[in-house]
């Protein structure tokens, strides 16, 4: 990709974390965003899959919301935000460290044919 094409990618990426906060408008639940309690009011019943595995995994900002930021729209508009960035951040650093891992075992594959 050129330099170009990456500087439009992060000013999308940018303009989409701005506008996470939109979400805060909506009313009810995001698609796919039901716990338990949503499965069984819309269906009435909850998978055995979700039961066993709902409290597996905690989340760092549950609901996107940061601890003693939840008074407002701007504070909760925070937490959307902040919840975006190390979203992203961390999507990118994975990214790049598989892509490194990547690359280093085709060099030695590489070197292992030559």
């Amino acid at each position: 990709m050129n330099d170009k094409t990456m500087k439009k990618l992060w000013i999308g990426i940018a303009i989409l974390i701005v506008l996470t906060p939109l979400g805060l408008l909506a009313s009810g639940e995001a698609w796919g965003e039901w716990g338990s309690e949503g499965l069984q009011e819309m269906f009435g019943y909850v998978p055995d899959g979700i039961k066993k595995g709902e409290n597996l995994w905690q989340s760092l900002f549950p609901d996107y919301s940061i601890s003693g930021l939840e008074d407002s729209f701007l504070q909760s508009s925070i937490g959307y935000i902040l919840s975006a960035v190390i979203g992203i951040g961390l999507i990118y650093f994975v990214t790049i460290a598989l892509g490194k891992f990547i690359a280093k075992r085709e060099e030695e594959k590489g070197n292992e044919n030559s």
